[in-house]
């Protein structure tokens, strides 16, 4: 569990240290005091759950606070769909891309931590997104979930880029469940 001084907290929140001690002993910015010492701790959890309550940015504890999803589809109401089952006050945030080449773009500047593929953008384009993806080692751990047309045609082809498959239609409530299993595995989620 990794926690805070006053004066770190200062800085992430970008104001004077006092202030942070006001929150603190005014009860709004939960934490605990040093035995034998006035000095003030704020857990990390704490501290995150303080800052989106007050709508505060959350600066350099993003990376490690909120799971990154990126949404390769073409199909809006999939899409809106996993994003209400992926809402930023339960720690995500969701991008989406339409292709392969907004996917490649948006992996790049976003670094999510789990990347969804849509197969019904044509199975060639998303099983190219999968390979080219495991091909650059910036990626070989996010977490890569194909969803797959249930059209009745069996879809045959190397599963091993692909760590989770889930036919469509699916519950969008168990896909969310198991990303906070799958990526809370890698990182503590608030």
């Amino acid at each position: 569990m990794k926690v805070f001084t006053t004066g770190q907290v200062a800085k992430i929140c970008k104001v004077a240290p006092r202030t942070v001690s006001k929150w603190f002993d005014s009860g709004r910015l939960k934490g605990y005091r040093i035995p034998g010492s006035q000095d003030r701790r704020i857990p990390r959890e704490y501290l995150i759950k303080f800052l989106k309550e007050h709508g505060m940015p959350l600066g350099d504890l993003e990376d490690e606070a909120m799971a990154k999803v990126l949404i390769v589809a073409q199909d809006q109401v999939l899409t809106e769909n996993l994003k209400r089952e992926l809402p930023l006050d339960r720690s995500f945030k969701v991008a989406v891309a339409a292709s392969g080449f907004d996917a490649g773009i948006q992996a790049e500047s976003f670094h999510p931590d789990c990347i969804i593929v849509d197969f019904s953008i044509g199975r060639t384009e998303a099983l190219q997104i999968c390979q080219n993806l495991r091909r650059n080692p910036e990626f070989t751990d996010v977490i890569l979930i194909a969803l797959l047309p249930d059209d009745g045609s069996s879809l045959s082809f190397d599963r091993s880029t692909i760590n989770e498959t889930f036919k469509k239609p699916f519950d969008a409530a168990l896909l969310a469940e198991r990303l906070r299993t799958l990526i809370g595995a890698k990182k503590e989620l608030v």
